[in-house]
């Protein structure tokens, strides 16, 4: 394993998953982690999920590795069905049956590590050092905030706030790199209409932003802007 792919917080906005979709490259070991939230506030939350859906028959769950949010725990939970998307667009070629997509969610892991990185949609209790694993409940995985900056003892690649809320810039809605540990992809897509893509080199210990012109080395926020 060398290349990983990352995206977050897709919230319904189809068109925008599909447009970054076109910037990764599956073949070979490489390999796709989404970070959760792929439901509510864009108008096709249904149409996210069968694509997702679709990605994992194709490539393998070992290969396109699916996480849960919190908006998938809400919707589990019943705190926010998916049926109540207020953009929700019925008139698919699709059956909409909340229960299929629901016991799908239930099967989705919370996060997913590599030697030295960590995938998840909020973060973990870094207070409890490299016992993490053992030391963060769910809730924390899902819904951790503000967002922690600072040094770990792996890289942690988040989504859930969105990186002009951790940089303080409305106007930033990029990968946030704190200089230490912490790398922010959420780019409120709702907002931006972008959904920005992280590419890591897990060999090199190298991260990337992806775009139409290519990949482009990250630098910390501060030395970016």
């Amino acid at each position: 394993m060398s290349i990983i792919y990352a995206m977050s917080d897709i919230h319904g906005c189809l068109l925008q998953f599909e447009e970054a979709l076109s910037l990764i490259d599956l073949s070979g070991d490489n390999k796709l982690v989404l970070l959760g939230d792929y439901i509510h506030g864009g108008p096709d939350s249904y149409g996210v999920l069968e694509k997702i859906m679709e990605l994992e028959q194709t490539y393998g769950n070992d290969k396109v590795i699916v996480l849960v949010g919190n908006h998938e725990d809400m919707a589990m939970n019943g705190r926010w069905p998916i049926s109540e998307d207020r953009f929700a667009d019925d008139d698919k070629d699709y059956e909409v049956d909340d229960d299929k997509y629901l016991y799908w969610m239930q099967t989705l892991r919370r996060y997913y590590t590599t030697e030295n990185q960590i995938f998840c949609h909020a973060g973990v209790d870094e207070d409890a050092g490299d016992m993490w694993e053992w030391g963060t409940d769910d809730y924390t995985f899902t819904e951790k905030y503000p967002a922690e900056t600072g040094k770990f003892c792996m890289d942690i690649i988040a989504g859930h706030v969105g990186t002009s809320k951790i940089s303080g810039d409305p106007y930033f809605h990029d990968i946030y790199f704190d200089g230490e540990s912490h790398y922010y992809i959420d780019g409120t897509v709702l907002d931006s209409g972008k959904i920005p893509v992280i590419k890591v080199d897990t060999v090199r210990n190298k991260y990337y932003r992806v775009a139409e012109t290519g990949d482009w080395i990250i630098l910390p926020y501060d030395e970016e802007n």
